[in-house]
């Protein structure tokens, strides 16, 4: 992240990828204040193990393409909503990258999304947990259903008792 008042944000992704086991790492890497230690960070991430990156940036949100431009890893980019623009920006900046360096893009504020799209990533080549993951799909399924079947009946047809 570009900063450390991200994390209550970025906090989503982590969580995410806990409920599946996965392990992570999370550090303050500003592309613009800290620009040779992101390029290091990037360049360096798969060498260490890392398989998916996932950047969350407010404003010019420049860090998840430019991790994207040191890196063969995909990344994942974090809109962060600033009180000006609501994270409108930062949307835009993530999305717009040049031709050749590729940044997926979550909705604003969508940290949990974005550690759930990590782990989808790396169920692809991981057989448990993808099959963890299909497990935990099911029981979101489940759980709509269950919703629905709470709802008084009386609230799905038009309030009649």
């Amino acid at each position: 992240m570009g900063s450390d008042s991200d994390w209550p944000l970025m906090s989503g992704a982590a969580k995410a990828l806990d409920e599946f086991d996965v392990p992570w790492e999370a550090h303050v890497l500003s592309a613009h204040r800290t620009p040779r230690r992101m390029m290091e960070y990037g360049s360096q991430a798969r060498r260490r193990g890392l398989r998916v990156l996932i950047a969350g940036a407010g404003g010019a949100a420049h860090l998840p393409g430019m991790l994207a431009a040191v890196t063969v890893l995909p990344v994942i980019g974090v809109p962060r909503p600033l009180p000006d623009l609501q994270g409108i920006d930062s949307l835009l900046s993530i999305v717009q990258m040049p031709a050749g360096v590729p940044v997926a893009t979550v909705g604003i504020g969508g940290a949990r999304n974005a550690g759930l799209l990590a782990v989808r990533m790396l169920a692809t080549s991981d057989d448990a947990l993808s099959e963890v993951l299909a497990q935990w799909q099911a029981r979101q399924e489940e759980d709509v259903i269950a919703r629905d079947a709470s709802l008084d009946r009386s609230t799905r047809v038009g309030g009649e008792r």
